[in-house]
């Protein structure tokens, strides 16, 4: 009996493939032609390709002769239709902006301005783009720093921007009149319109010469309170209208309403140099008392506010009426709320009919547009 060690082992019996041997190159074939024609479908869509058949269709196209002239007789003129005058034609109109060729620059000299009819120191500033303190801090010796100075013809001076314009006189530094203004001198050097060298500055006695910024107190040119009774007071008054009142009579609500028909403004609003509004009055238009009191001043006053009434209303508050045509009233009389007391005009020194209306309180003024409603 053999031992198992000494079988011997058969070797392994290699499986023949069942495919016949010309399958294998043929795959490969069918591949790479697949591949192929993929990449010429993907060439013929390129951009180069498109150009390069455009270009050959081009230049397969026959060669096409300009057209020869016709004789003058061979050619017929075709009538051109009517113009209508009257049918609208739809059309865009592009307007030309003269800002987008000489740019807007900022005004840097003096302006010699004529007084209108209808002028205000408010609306004149207004024009201009500038305080109307800046216009009468530049022209006291004309105005007296009250708005009311200004008529018809006169001429005063607008300044370039807000400041004080300012003539120089024998002696004056420029550190001096600065700090005089609340100013800054290095302002006062580079400002264009003053045309100084800054590293030598050199200003004659009379020259005007632009503060920009600065500024002053200006000086009170308001009519004095009439006195009476509760008013809070003194006896102070001025003009032949006015007159000291006993006790007694109408007392005020401290409700307001309105003096004049127009509820707008025609001239001077409330700022520090006018301490009142100017309503809408034309000539021989209806005032009437904007609350309950008794009449303290009727007649002429000086200082430009022509005809006047005052009204105490014996609460604290005085209403004044100025640039009047005519005073239906007296000194002393009581009045109630809403009765009429004169008609607007425009005596004194005003440009224009309307309604000068102040409203005082323990004769300080407050701003008219606080009370009215």
């Amino acid at each position: 009996m053999k031992s198992s060690t000494s079988q011997q082992v058969k070797p392994a019996v290699r499986r023949k493939s069942s495919l016949p041997r010309w399958v294998s190159p043929t795959a490969w074939g069918i591949a790479l032609v697949m591949v192929l024609l993929m990449l010429f479908l993907l060439y013929q869509r390129s951009p180069v390709a498109q150009q390069m058949r455009a270009k050959a269709q081009v230049e397969s196209q026959p060669a096409v002769e300009a057209p020869t002239s016709l004789p003058a007789e061979s050619v017929v003129k075709a009538p051109l239709p009517e113009l209508d005058s009257n049918r609208g034609v739809n059309s865009l109109v592009r307007l030309a902006n003269p800002r987008t060729i000489i740019p807007t620059r900022p005004r840097s000299s003096v302006v010699n301005y004529t007084i209108k009819k209808g002028d205000s120191i408010f609306g004149i500033a207004s024009e201009f783009k500038i305080k109307p303190e800046s216009i009468l801090w530049a022209n006291y010796e004309v105005l007296n720093d009250d708005p009311h100075q200004i008529s018809i013809g006169q001429e005063i001076k607008i300044p370039p921007v807000d400041g004080i314009l300012y003539q120089w006189k024998e002696g004056d530094k420029l550190e001096d009149v600065a700090a005089r203004f609340h100013a800054d001198p290095k302002e006062i050097l580079s400002f264009p319109g003053n045309k100084l060298d800054m590293t030598d500055p050199k200003i004659e006695p009379g020259q005007y010469i632009m503060i920009p910024g600065g500024w002053r107190e200006l000086k009170p040119w308001v009519v004095p309170v009439a006195y009476a009774p509760k008013s809070g007071v003194t006896k102070g008054i001025s003009g032949p209208g006015g007159c000291e009142v006993p006790s007694g009579g109408a007392v005020g609500s401290g409700a307001f309403i309105w003096p004049a028909v127009q509820h707008f403004l025609s001239g001077n609003d409330y700022w520090s140099g006018h301490l009142a509004i100017d309503i809408a009055a034309g000539e021989g238009a209806p005032v009437y008392a904007a609350d309950s009191g008794v009449v303290v001043y009727a007649g002429a006053i000086g200082g430009g506010y022509g005809n006047m009434i005052m009204i105490d209303h014996q609460n604290g508050y005085h209403t004044l009426y100025a640039h009047l045509s005519s005073i239906n009233v007296r000194c002393g009389q009581s009045v109630a709320q809403g009765s009429l007391i004169g008609l607007a005009g425009s005596t004194g020194n005003s440009t224009g009919a309307h309604l000068h209306f102040e409203v005082r309180y323990l004769g300080g003024f407050i701003n008219p547009w606080y009370v009215l409603p």
